[in-house]
């Protein structure tokens, strides 16, 4: 990973105060960062979801009612993801370290997919250097996608708006039998290299062979549906967590609103990090109590990119906060309504297909009604 150097501007002083503002907030409201009474709520909420409807799944006596449990099964596990992993492994799911990481641990690998490489890349790549190629790990390198500027434009990428959302859908499987897999051989769709310590590939494999067991070999033996509808009900649990972990995620940095900025022959950013932030993510339905709720503030993206450091059940309250420092210091905010962003996506695409470069989208402020 190419490590970068960045540039003062006035995202500098923005975030300066926004972490000012937002740590005068925690303390007159005698209020910890980390999780609270809600967090516990839903945590348990969560976790409970996914060992009910698995019970219910495994013990399902029509075949109508296992799709269903599976699937519901599957979607909770998904919450429990956004609401749960995300705010664990960032260390701010509770206040404690060692439950941070157990719980981080419990929730992400139990998914058949590796905490290490998930928590470690996404902390100190894609949140440090978002949006950059050969930086952040979350920037594909994929032919059948042209993502940014500085990769070749095929003839075939004039059509990756339209074969985009059926590959979208195989996402979760992919990430589950290849991306981590193919990383123990030193071959990643990613732009940097990704190199996972002999501990970790021990446990990659044991927890993939054990989430092969739970979601697939034991409802075989002890239910009388068949093979293959255990099958089928596997794979309509991953395209169905797919299109949703995508729709979610998606949008949010691989949009026409967005930059993909270069750094110099020096390695540095002709930005601050704070702006670099605002410049790389689109947030969407922000004050949205219900989005909130269901998606862990993944929707809050620029929010939890400037301040990892909070719990997502705070965002509603400092979102006030963080609209009024970004207008003081002159910081534009693109937040704008789910629609809007997902147009953004697909023009994204459709010009990264047919065009040298971008031509961006201007963003134009709206005002944002609380649901």
């Amino acid at each position: 990973m190419k490590r970068l150097k960045f540039t003062q501007d006035e995202g500098t002083l923005f975030y300066k105060e926004l972490i000012q503002r937002t740590d005068q907030y925690f303390t007159d409201n005698g209020l910890e960062k980390t999780g609270n009474t809600l967090f516990k709520f839903k945590m348990v909420l969560y976790f409970a979801a996914v060992a009910l409807f698995y019970t219910l799944m495994i013990t399902a006596t029509a075949l109508p009612l296992f799709y269903g449990w599976y699937l519901l099964m599957g979607l909770a596990v998904l919450l429990t993801a956004f609401n749960v992993s995300h705010d664990a492994a960032h260390g701010v799911a509770v206040k404690s370290k060692f439950w941070n990481k157990i719980l981080f641990q419990i929730s992400f690998n139990l998914q058949g997919n590796n905490a290490y490489v998930w928590g470690k890349n996404h902390n100190e790549s894609h949140h440090l250097y978002t949006n950059v190629e050969g930086s952040d790990i979350d920037v594909l390198h994929n032919p059948l996608f042209r993502m940014t500027e500085t990769q070749p434009l095929k003839w075939f990428h004039r059509y990756q708006v339209y074969y985009a959302p059926l590959l979208y859908l195989l996402y979760s499987l992919n990430w589950f039998l290849f991306r981590e897999a193919l990383m123990l051989f030193n071959y990643s769709s990613r732009t940097i290299k990704v190199v996972i310590p002999p501990g970790e590939v021990i446990k990659l494999i044991l927890f993939k062979v054990l989430y092969i067991g739970y979601m697939m070999v034991l409802p075989a033996l002890v239910l009388p549906f068949g093979w293959e509808h255990v099958i089928g009900a596997f794979l309509l649990n991953h395209l169905l967590v797919s299109l949703i972990f995508v729709a979610v995620l998606g949008v949010s940095h691989v949009s026409d609103y967005v930059v993909h900025p270069l750094p110099d022959a020096d390695g540095r950013l002709k930005m601050s990090w704070p702006t670099l932030q605002m410049r790389t993510s689109v947030d969407y339905n922000a004050d949205s109590v219900f989005f909130n709720w269901t998606l862990g503030g993944f929707n809050a993206h620029a929010v939890h990119h400037l301040l990892p450091q909070i719990c997502h059940v705070h965002y509603l309250r400092l979102l006030p906060i963080f609209r009024d420092v970004a207008q003081k210091h002159g910081v534009v905010y693109m937040e704008m309504p789910y629609w809007d962003s997902l147009k953004a996506h697909f023009r994204f695409l459709k010009k990264m297909g047919t065009d040298e470069h971008l031509e961006r989208s201007e963003f134009h402020q709206y005002a944002p009604n609380p649901s």
